[in-house]
């Protein structure tokens, strides 16, 4: 099987969009290579792109969609809320200006990047109710969160009655964030998954090295698959353009139940967290 036979599946969303479960992140690409990496994820096969208003290279990714000439509905672009904008007129601000930067008139989906329970007045039911308005008039097609722990999604859809399409949260078989899993479960919020091979810490490890080897792919292959078979969306990064074709290449083979439930056990709990702790995290950027 080769790249171009690969059809990525989608997965619905409680909007009844569809989103496609592996897409392309651009989390710590340079402003400056974000184009030229971006097109080359675009050529390998990847259709979903994330960025992020922090990343600071929302226009690289812009240039790179302008360039490829794909046609923008084979397309599925997410961009997400800096930390800094939560103020209703601020997010309404600086969401239009990340659409001049996409050089777009909509994006698939816009996410609240992380809760901040710890600033603004502990508020992020009123930034909710701001990309609510945004939704609603058509800029993005879908909205959901980041990083948000069952209690921040909880009041959130108490408070408004709208629930997240999405919760993008830190994901891997070291830190398999089931409590917060479970509560997009419980709403109807589909769970996407970053840092989903912990960083390159899978590469080292012996237990999904045993599979792969048995299986004949790569440990990032095996955690991506894990991921898949579990229902979670991935959006793994590399700059590698054999990188990304491995990262792309993990439709045409399963783990079985056992292997499910090994990787699964190797679950740290919060030690295995890599990134900040949502409920401390106040970094305004």
């Amino acid at each position: 099987m080769t790249v171009s036979d690969i059809s990525v599946p989608n997965v619905t969303l409680n909007d009844d969009r569809t989103i496609p479960q592996l897409g392309f992140g651009v989390f710590q690409v340079p402003p400056e290579q974000t184009q030229q990496t971006v097109e080359t994820a675009l050529e390998v096969g990847y259709r979903h792109i994330d960025t992020a208003q922090m990343y600071g290279n929302e226009a690289g990714v812009g240039a790179a969609i302008a360039a490829a000439g794909i046609p923008r509905d084979d397309l599925w672009i997410t961009t997400k809320l800096n930390n800094g904008f939560h103020r209703p007129d601020d997010a309404r601000r600086t969401f239009a200006e990340s659409l001049d930067r996409l050089g777009l008139d909509q994006v698939d989906l816009f996410l609240i990047h992380w809760p901040l329970p710890t600033r603004y007045d502990g508020d992020f039911v009123s930034t909710w109710e701001t990309l609510v308005e945004l939704r609603e008039d058509g800029r993005a097609r879908s909205i959901g969160v980041s990083n948000f722990e069952p209690a921040h999604l909880d009041r959130i859809v108490e408070a408004t009655g709208v629930v997240p399409a999405v919760n993008q949260i830190e994901v891997h078989p070291f830190f398999a964030n089931e409590a917060a899993r479970a509560a997009g479960a419980r709403h109807g919020t589909v769970t996407e998954a970053w840092a989903p091979i912990a960083k390159g810490k899978v590469n080292d490890d012996a237990t999904i090295g045993e599979i792969a080897d048995r299986l004949d792919r790569t440990p990032a292959q095996v955690a991506l698959r894990w991921h898949l078979q579990r229902g979670d969306i991935v959006f793994p990064k590399s700059m590698r353009r054999e990188r990304m074709a491995e990262n792309f290449a993990i439709f045409d083979f399963e783990l079985g139940d056992d292997d499910l439930a090994t990787i699964s056990g190797l679950d740290r709990g919060e030690e295995g967290r890599t990134g900040p702790n949502p409920n401390t995290m106040d970094w305004l950027g």
